[in-house]
């Protein structure tokens, strides 16, 4: 399923009791957060390691366009500016990644669709619609991946929700699911 449907029926808990509505009613402030920039390549770790692919946000758009929110991970919707264009569900780990033990702060971006080739180069342009939660370390890559997917069903069920569904039709956000013409 690539993008969840304003009408489906949501959980209320996961399987580990965190709640998989995050974020108000309505996004409120500082809420929508848009940034864009080229995809850039990262540790190669989401995909080969976890089995959960990222997108990772250039160095300067995470200094500058997101150095006013907290660390954490966040929920919203995502585009890569190659292939179909789709905007699609996402979540995004911004900070340290203690599990890993990064020395800088990064942006990665887990678009919710199965892609495939990389995108590396391309455009990608994110809307953060809300927090997720906060940064953790973990005991075991096991204990990370299981967040991690509770972290995707959480932004799932959050962005069926009418006022976060309606920014994927966002002017940020450049002819959704737009078919390029066979040359």
């Amino acid at each position: 399923m690539d993008s969840p449907s304003p009408s489906s029926p949501a959980p209320a808990l996961s399987s580990n009791a965190r709640p998989l509505i995050v974020g108000p009613p309505t996004p409120a402030a500082p809420y929508p957060i848009f940034v864009h920039g080229q995809v850039t390549k990262g540790f190669g770790r989401g995909g080969k390691q976890l089995g959960i692919p990222t997108a990772n946000l250039p160095e300067a758009a995470v200094s500058q366009a997101l150095s006013h929110i907290p660390i954490g991970v966040y929920f919203g919707w995502a585009q890569v500016l190659a292939g179909d264009h789709c905007v699609r569900p996402m979540v995004m780990s911004l900070g340290w990644n203690p599990y890993f033990k990064n020395e800088k702060r990064s942006g990665e971006v887990h678009i919710i669709h199965e892609f495939k080739d990389d995108f590396y180069g391309a455009e990608i342009r994110v809307a953060i619609l809300g927090f997720v939660r906060a940064e953790r370390d973990y005991e075991s890559l096991e204990l990370l991946v299981e967040d991690i997917r509770v972290d995707i069903e959480a932004a799932k069920v959050s962005l069926r929700r009418e006022p976060y569904w309606r920014i994927k039709d966002d002017q940020f956000f450049i002819s959704s699911c737009e078919k390029k013409a066979e040359n």
